[in-house]
């Protein structure tokens, strides 16, 4: 360490055969607005031999940024390197920073100002993409505080954002090493159960997620036995935190929507048929596990009927579902008799050799029927119950009864 003060934000960086990204990495540190006195870095190179441990050592030994630099062998994967560094931070808050990608010049300031005023453990920095994609749908407003079950926070656990370090250590909070993929999810997604709380900050774009031309960056690795691990992990998780009833509903879409649909996807039909029964055999105790209608009605319909397929077991049917699918056929809308419910007819649909329930097609959450936006029916509104008459009114209708009555008398008189 080339600086003795403690720091309000340690950035963590693990390290692998990251030239010449590392460059412009440690670039956007030194350029943080922030200043060098507010922060650290703690850096373990893990066993490169491009030259990152050599050119960490560099920078530690030149920057006004007070650098800690940790060489070790490989590890296999980033959580090793990450606990590592989470272990020697001394900041109030701590962010890991992927040594491939780089911060917006304000990223540190901005996103310790959002935590120290709203008073939250994890901070969202607007992230973008360069050279590859990167998630949109959490960045519509900067937010001091969202609410995790109903907000798009859930659709990015990646690592990259800032965490206070006195709830991950209360919490007891490290990086599952066992894991090859999906460690950075489960991580995250703890942290916004079990902290105080999750701002959001998207008025200025805070990371640069880099997509390496080498096409070695982390997210592109690992088989799918891996993937259906960090499943498995994520799904145990929800269960673990969250008590039955509708937010853990919507917090397991997450893990059935970005995960296992895409296990089976339409390009499924391309794998060996070995492969595919084998993805349905790792999907099954899942699916019996944590699959339920609370889960199930939050899904659009055509990803929803691919889940009820693994869900009984049935590769033959989801195979007519995915080419249905792939040859972008649109399924025919059906109506209810009385017209509360619609239905999209996809394959099997009231088809009593396949078992499947009218409700597994069924419109529950806003859907697309071709390139119509389509909705659940609103219920028709009960008729108002009829009001009990006035004392005034019952009077009347006294009045008019006994005369009605003294008429009747004259007459037979």
């Amino acid at each position: 360490m080339n600086d003795a003060r403690t720091p309000d934000v340690s950035v963590i960086i693990g390290a692998y055969e990251a030239m010449p990204y590392l460059v412009r990495c440690l670039e956007s540190v030194e350029a943080q607005t922030i200043g060098p006195h507010r922060m650290e870095v703690v850096a373990v190179d893990d066993g490169s031999t491009d030259g990152t441990g050599e050119y960490l050592e560099e920078f530690a030994a030149r920057s006004s940024v007070p650098t800690r630099v940790i060489r070790q062998q490989n590890s296999g994967g980033p959580s090793g390197p990450r606990n590592v560094g989470l272990g020697l931070a001394r900041g109030r808050y701590v962010f890991f920073l992927d040594a491939d990608d780089y911060f917006g010049d304000e990223a540190l300031e901005r996103m310790v100002e959002m935590a120290d005023r709203a008073g939250t453990d994890v901070v969202l920095g607007k992230v973008v993409g360069v050279n590859r994609g990167a998630p949109q749908s959490m960045w519509s407003r900067t937010e001091e505080r969202v609410d995790v079950h109903r907000s798009k926070v859930i659709y990015t656990l990646s690592a990259q954002k800032l965490f206070r370090r006195e709830m991950l250590e209360r919490c007891q909070l490290r990086f599952d090493e066992d894991l090859r993929t999906g460690e950075d999810a489960l991580f995250t997604m703890e942290a916004y159960l079990r902290g105080g709380g999750v701002s959001v900050v998207s008025d200025y774009t805070c990371y640069y997620l880099v997509g390496r031309d080498d096409g070695k960056h982390v997210t592109k690795t690992g088989s799918y036995t891996l993937r259906f691990e960090a499943m498995a992990a994520m799904m145990a998780l929800i269960h673990r935190l969250e008590p039955p009833g509708p937010k853990r509903d919507l917090l397991m879409v997450r893990p059935f929507t970005v995960g296992l649909l895409q296990q089976f996807a339409p390009g499924l039909l391309k794998r060996p048929e070995s492969e595919q029964r084998h993805r349905m055999e790792l999907a099954a105790p899942l699916m019996k596990a944590y699959w339920t209608d609370g889960v199930a009605r939050r899904i659009k319909v055509g990803e929803r009927l691919r889940l009820v397929c693994v869900a009984h077991g049935r590769l033959d049917l989801l195979a007519d579902v995915l080419t249905f699918l792939q040859a972008k056929q649109v399924p025919e809308l059906v109506s209810s008799k009385n017209g509360d419910k619609l239905f999209l007819a996809y394959p099997h649909f009231r088809d009593p050799q396949a078992g499947f329930r009218d409700a597994d097609y069924e419109v529950t959450v806003p859907d697309w029927h071709g390139d119509r936006r389509i909705q659940k029916p609103k219920k028709a509104p009960r008729p108002a119950p009829t009001p009990p008459p006035s004392a005034a009114r019952r009077a009347a209708r006294r009045v008019r009864r006994d005369l009605r009555r003294w008429k009747a008398r004259l007459t037979a008189g």
